[in-house]
């Protein structure tokens, strides 16, 4: 394995989605910023994000009777009881800043006569939800890379892969806690590079890939949990994994790709009506709002579904709008949807739940900081109360950029650049195996599929006392394998991911035994009902 020179940046970010972005466009302005990501820097999920972005806009802008109140409202609503108040107010108070920070940097939402198109989904009450068709994510991801790539401060790495967090506790320094770099893994090569900071963000956003079917980007496993878990870091409330309702279900494509695209939520505020096979609407028998309930809600509704009647899906029916209506507001969807054989104007699109977002994380405070001095973490890795138990459609874009500025002011605060606590700490190299090439690469895909399937059998959308016993029985067994793994061979993307995702599975897990209850996301079948005792965060740290 060869070493480069350490590297010295004011400030590094690890991950390249809006939340790490929006930060660093920020903190270019006084300092040096490298921005690394592992794949490629349109791979992250907000690229992925179909539906938009919630905020109540000013009064000129937003739709008549809507209210930053109705929008807390319906925020906590869906967090099932266990949102941070505090967090809820003060971000979506802070939406209309987000949208004013978003179109500067050059992002352009649709526009109907002149004002904001304003979309609706499910658990919000009114239509608040700015859009760019149905590739808002992607809209905003490339203005700001586009941003980024512009500016003279900014250093952005693809195909760089964080490997572990450098802390002082880490060299033996028993002072306070703190951040001082990080291992990076430089793909199809040799190298791993020390980077030296004091400032650490982690907005790496969340493990999707920890489930045989998720909405996710291959790069969604779980990286800013694991290194953070292991930096010393609370990790809070990982029992509450969002499955998303409707993605196309389609058994004759190829590959877990197609079965898990993502039919925007948006679909549904349009309009759109979920159906069994003979095209009865079943989600008035689960919950009043029908198709626009929570997410939660809608997710067990379908199981249940599938389950009773013994389906592969249940169907999503948006026949009995206009003719060239998909075409129009959903075209990505729609031209999908083609490309897989399937015209939605024509026959109801067959949909399943699949493995959508981390509403827990990295727990860190309003303004992204984690208990280890000088890391903060931004976007889906961290869990700052504001989903509670059940993130509400549209509101992760919204947390991900508050945040990302909140984080920034709070740094210049307590650590601007010019003291450098860790230029006076020599930096060791990263400790690795025995670098023997891996003889039988089968065997860690082998544990990666083992380990997705455990997740999606045994600790998805309907849990027990038993399966999840058993899902961590075999994810102890994991753990040692891979630990095999990334100690004797030459380590690669694979067997880091496959360790992260072990790490942040395990974490799961152990986070779902503790909660005796059902709320929001997690539902026990021993369990059925929520606790006021235990309306409060899962917390695990390791010590």
């Amino acid at each position: 394995m060869i070493r480069d020179a350490t590297v010295e940046t004011d400030f590094l970010v690890i991950g390249a989605g809006i939340a790490g972005l929006s930060f660093a466009l920020r903190a270019a302005k006084v300092g040096t910023v490298t921005v690394i990501c592992k794949g490629k820097l349109m791979e992250s999920n907000t690229s992925w994000a179909q539906g938009g972005i919630s905020s109540v806009l000013s009064e000129e802008l937003r739709e008549a009777g809507d209210t930053i109140e109705k929008h807390i409202a319906d925020t906590l609503d869906a967090g099932a009881g266990l949102c941070n108040e505090e967090a809820v107010r003060v971000l979506v108070k802070e939406g209309q800043a987000t949208i004013t920070d978003l179109i500067e940097n050059g992002v352009d939402f649709d526009k109907e006569d002149g004002k904001y198109s304003l979309g609706k989904e499910g658990g919000h009450s009114e239509r608040r939800i700015l859009h760019a068709k149905d590739t808002t994510g992607r809209e905003i991801a490339s203005s700001l890379v586009a941003q980024a790539q512009n500016h003279e401060s900014i250093t952005l790495l693809e195909d760089h892969f964080a490997i572990d967090l450098i802390t002082s506790s880490r060299l033996g320094v028993v002072t306070e806690d703190r951040v001082l770099g990080a291992y990076v893994f430089k793909n199809n090569t040799e190298k791993v590079i020390t980077f030296r900071s004091d400032r650490i963000i982690l907005a790496t956003g969340g493990s999707g890939k920890a489930y045989l079917y998720t909405t996710n980007p291959d790069s969604a496993t779980g990286d800013g949990v694991a290194m953070a878990w292991r930096a010393g870091a609370k990790i809070a409330n990982m029992e509450f994994t969002q499955f998303h309702p409707t993605c196309f279900y389609n058994p004759a494509a190829s590959g877990a790709e197609a079965r898990s695209f993502l039919v925007s939520e948006a679909v549904r505020g349009e309009g759109g009506i979920l159906v069994d096979a003979d095209g009865n609407d079943f989600m008035k028998e689960y919950d009043e709002r029908g198709s626009l309930a929570p997410r939660d809600i809608v997710a067990r509704a379908i199981d249940q579904e599938i389950k009773k009647t013994g389906a592969s899906c249940v169907y999503l029916d948006v026949t009995h709008k206009p003719k060239g209506f998909m075409k129009e507001r959903f075209p990505f969807i729609y031209e999908s949807l083609k490309q897989y054989g399937h015209d939605s104007e024509v026959a109801p699109i067959p949909v399943v739940p699949a493995a959508h977002y981390q509403c827990g994380g990295v727990q860190t405070d309003l303004y992204g900081k984690t208990i280890v001095r000088g890391l903060y973490a931004v976007g889906e890795v961290a869990c700052t109360g504001f989903h509670g138990a059940n993130r509400l459609a549209s509101n992760s874009l919204l947390e991900a950029n508050a945040i990302a500025r909140r984080a920034f002011d709070e740094i210049m605060r307590l650590y601007p650049p010019g003291r450098e606590e860790s230029a006076v700490l020599d930096l060791p190299p990263w400790n690795y195996g025995d670098l023997t090439p891996p003889d039988e690469l089968v065997n860690i895909y082998h544990n990666w599929d083992e380990l997705r399937r455990t997740m999606w059998d045994y600790v998805s959308i309907v849990r027990s006392e038993n399966r999840l016993k058993r899902a961590g029985v075999r994810l102890r067994n994991l753990r040692r394998e891979v630990k095999d793994f990334y100690w004797g061979y030459r380590v690669n993307y694979d067997i880091l991911e496959l360790r992260n995702l072990v790490a942040v599975a395990s974490l799961m897990i152990d986070c779902a035994q503790m909660r005796k209850e059902s709320r929001g996301l997690h539902y026990m079948l021993e369990y059925p009902d929520s606790v006021d005792c235990l309306k409060k965060d899962t917390v695990l740290r390791r010590f």
